[in-house]
């Protein structure tokens, strides 16, 4: 099976897009504190659908339901530790149970979903950073969690929406330990994390980790992805991963969005310009949006090979066509 790091040397990657998103146009109730997690007990086939309809729409990266499965969310469910375990695993077995169901699986990925601390705190901390907890504090909490996903068989771990420098470090150290591929994805407002620190610094922590296949942001304002995929390309020297939100705003106590989406397809244009390799978007963002991002990378690869062909042809003696 061709890995995702090579993949990513030859051209641009299409991830998923929101999984609850497309969950809750299903007809799913995620208003738990599990949020999507708690399909994984209660409608395991409702996750592999929501992962197929991501296959079928273009993505080649299925990002595993995770993101808020905690032990201790899971714990405070009534899952004991092995239950627990179990569950995570069934999370990576689910998306591939879909990308065995695509006619390339072997050009097709999954990603275990690492979400942030704050997302166990089901109270929209993510999108602070505020936790007071340090380095080691964090490594701690993580670790049990990404051991779990690596060794379940997911090809790469997506450590995301991560909203401050203190986490960042925190896994990638843990990643460093470990001793597996892992992309790295920050949650930003411009070119700040979320807790107000400059991202430039977590992006160059990241240059230092050899286990990294990626850098970038995921769940940030559509409006903001171009400067900080620049950035990261700039100070990283990494393929840069790249998945914003639709940029509605999230009432994390009314637990609603508001505003209107901004996610526009036709932008992936501009952010592979800038670097961009894998890309895709997260919350509000769905199969169709990301079928229209898949084709505009398509068409731009195509138009690529095109204007190649000639050169390629003339060498040869013969003319070039596509």
């Amino acid at each position: 099976m061709t890995s995702l790091a090579v993949a990513l040397a030859e051209g641009v990657v299409v991830l998923d897009g929101g999984l609850a998103t497309e969950l809750e146009a299903r007809g799913h109730d995620l208003g738990s504190t599990l949020w999507s997690a708690r399909l994984l007990a209660e409608d395991p086939a409702a996750v592999t659908a929501a992962h197929a309809a991501f296959f079928a729409a273009g993505a080649r990266v299925a990002v595993t339901s995770s993101y808020q499965a905690s032990f201790d969310g899971l714990a405070a469910a009534g899952l004991d530790r092995g239950d627990a375990e179990a569950l995570l695993r069934l999370s990576v077995t689910l998306a591939d149970r879909a990308r065995q169901q695509t006619d390339d699986p072997d050009r097709r990925w999954v990603a275990g979903s690492v979400g942030p601390y704050g997302a166990a705190l089901a109270d929209g901390s993510e999108y602070r950073g505020d936790y007071g907890l340090t380095v080691d504090q964090l490594r701690a909490w993580h670790r049990p969690r990404l051991e779990v996903l690596a060794g379940a068989g997911a090809d790469v771990l997506a450590c995301e929406t991560v909203p401050c420098l203190a986490e960042a470090e925190a896994l990638l150290l843990e990643v460093q330990r470990l001793g597996v591929p892992a992309w790295l994805s920050l949650t930003c407002d411009g070119l700040r994390t979320r807790a107000g620190e400059p991202v430039v610094e977590a992006f160059a922590m990241a240059a230092e980790v050899p286990e990294l296949v990626a850098v970038g942001v995921n769940c940030t304002d559509p409006a903001d992805v171009e400067p900080l995929v620049a950035l990261a390309a700039q100070v990283g020297g990494l393929p840069v991963v790249v998945y914003p939100n639709s940029g509605e705003t999230w009432d994390a106590e009314a637990h609603r969005w508001s505003g209107r989406s901004q996610f526009h397809p036709e932008q992936v244009d501009r952010w592979t310009r800038a670097g961009a390799r894998l890309v895709g978007g997260c919350c509000r963002v769905g199969p169709e949006d990301i079928a229209a991002l898949a084709a505009t990378v398509a068409a731009a690869a195509n138009d690529a090979t095109g204007r190649a062909a000639p050169l390629a042809g003339a060498g040869a003696g013969a003319g070039g066509s596509r």
